[in-house]
């Protein structure tokens, strides 16, 4: 971690409702100078809220959310920030550059237009008008309006959807080169090897509140987990009793567990079902215990600490932030 003493952006207390929905429930949240944090959980976590109440594009229902100390939509503070959210609103018919040149008048030391675009990889296409640009394109485009005023904080809300796998390194080259200047980063994705790539801290939310914070291999060691495989007798709920299994996943005649205690698992199996057959041990991938952590896993439902209690059968829009 960069510098992990001073803290930039604070949420405290903050809850928002939309209607009926609540999308943040008392949540806290701080980001330092230096970090790179990523926002990681299932769709409707509360992630893009949360970008947007720190941003002061919307106001929370409650709490307060503070940028260098200051209110976020506070023009000083904004001056400091670059984003990219995911709606996309340029207008077509303006090239690269123009776009680039627009947004850097914003800003009261601006990275050059030249730079700007070198950094962002887009200096090739720079005089195509934005409505003529690939999908790739577009986002490498927005990246650099995002950079243009030389930010200390750079928000991304899920910079890479749609992005094929050249258009997403090209992007991270450029994400890093902002890292080395000692720009902050927050990122929100659904792509777990991005957010362990770069990030120095995770932040998971489900359900507008955050249930975990830390440096990426605390959290793996926290989520790692096993699956077994077998085909049993035994009914979805039996096997969800079992003391250590986080989920169940029933496919056909094949039914997996994933659990962090396998090897007692595999016991009690063993012990309840003597008719057990085409058992098998593997190590999750840590997409899938995360996704079972965030109730997202395809197939299987979140179970409680203590051991199961359910089963189941199996765009970018860029900111103007010194406007």
């Amino acid at each position: 971690m960069r510098n992990p003493t001073t803290p930039i952006a604070e949420l405290t207390g903050i809850s928002h409702r939309f209607g009926a929905t609540v999308a943040l429930d008392q949540l806290d949240f701080s980001l330092r100078a230096g970090e790179v944090v990523a926002l990681l959980g299932p769709n409707g976590a509360g992630k893009t809220t949360l970008v947007r109440v720190l941003m002061g594009l919307i106001r929370p229902s409650e709490g307060r959310a503070r940028m260098w100390g200051l209110p976020p939509a506070d023009p000083a503070a904004r001056r400091r920030v670059g984003v990219m959210l995911q709606v996309a609103r340029v207008p077509d018919t303006l090239t690269v550059r123009e776009h680039v040149h627009l947004f850097s008048s914003y800003y009261g030391t601006p990275v050059s237009v030249d730079d700007t675009l070198t950094a962002a990889g887009v200096a090739e296409f720079a005089n195509r008008r934005f409505g003529q640009l690939s999908g790739g394109q577009r986002q490498r485009a927005l990246f650099a309006l995002a950079i243009c005023g030389r930010p200390d904080l750079l928000v991304l809300d899920e910079p890479t959807v749609g992005l094929d796998v050249e258009a997403r390194g090209a992007f991270w080259s450029g994400v890093r080169g902002m890292i080395a200047r000692g720009c902050s980063i927050l990122l929100t994705t659904h792509y777990l090897e991005e957010a362990d790539a770069i990030a120095d801290r995770l932040v998971i939310l489900r359900q507008g509140k955050v249930i975990r914070d830390g440096a990426p291999q605390a959290i793996k060691r926290q989520i790692a987990a096993r699956k077994v495989t077998c085909t049993t007798s035994l009914e979805p709920h039996s096997l969800g009793a079992i003391y250590g299994v986080r989920s169940v996943a029933v496919a056909g005649d094949a039914v997996t567990l994933l659990t962090d205690d396998a090897e007692r698992v595999v016991r009690e199996l063993l012990a309840r079902d003597p008719g057990l057959r085409n058992l098998e041990v593997t190590g999750a991938r840590l997409d899938e215990a995360f996704l079972t952590l965030t109730g997202g896993q395809p197939g299987a439902l979140p179970l409680s600490p203590r051991g199961a209690t359910s089963s189941t059968e199996g765009g970018s829009r860029v900111e103007a932030v010194g406007a």
